[in-house]
């Protein structure tokens, strides 16, 4: 999550709030994402794009009222989301799949309205928020150092005994929340046997 010019994060975040504000208006169920949901939460602003959570079901209607808005889009061969792209190319990520686990209304109820860049939106919940970033991670994918600013910015917003509970099968993302712990960052509870794992 690099850092970049006043230009380019000015431009995602207009971006965010012709997407944001257009699907609000449709009444499709999302949730800010990603970086931008780091931002919206109080981290420092390192966007690339900006990514929306939403129910499978929404997908259509939400890759429609963007078009509407001007939005080029596209389904790439990912089965885990869609994107749109506005003028420039600035991407819009909308995601129904995190590590093969479908988006669920209830994860989007838990999201909470943040006022984010003058729009209010529905923001990710902090601790989804992490549990998204932590638990796909892999030995082709598994870069503490670049998510590390956001999650220390978040760190008192998430409920960490759950985030260790939910990513405990995963070794990647329990070496992560050891390092979290070794920082001063978080110290979850290591999770009780045959604990519920289920998410989103």
């Amino acid at each position: 999550m690099g850092s970049h010019t006043h230009e380019v994060t000015d431009a995602i975040i207009d971006t965010l709030k012709r997407a944001g504000s257009a699907l609000k208006a449709e009444g499709v169920r999302f949730a800010l994402c990603g970086g931008c949901a780091a931002y919206a939460r109080g981290a420092a602003p390192s966007l690339h794009d900006v990514d929306f959570a939403l129910v499978e079901e929404d997908v259509p209607r939400a890759l429609e009222t963007l078009r509407e808005m001007g939005f080029r889009t596209a389904k790439p061969p990912e089965d885990w989301l869609v994107k749109a792209f506005d003028e420039g190319d600035r991407l819009v990520d909308l995601i129904f799949r995190i590590h093969e686990r479908p988006i669920t209304p209830a994860m989007i109820a838990r999201a909470e309205m943040i006022n984010t860049a003058a729009l209010s939106l529905p923001v990710l919940d902090a601790t989804d928020l992490v549990i998204s970033w932590i638990l796909p991670m892999s030995e082709h994918s598994c870069d503490y150092g670049s998510i590390l600013p956001q999650v220390r910015a978040l760190r008192e917003q998430v409920d960490w005994d759950r985030v260790a509970v939910v990513v405990s099968t995963s070794p990647y993302a329990s070496t992560f929340l050891t390092l979290l712990d070794r920082l001063g960052v978080a110290c979850p509870k290591p999770p009780p046997e045959h604990a519920d794992t289920s998410w989103p």
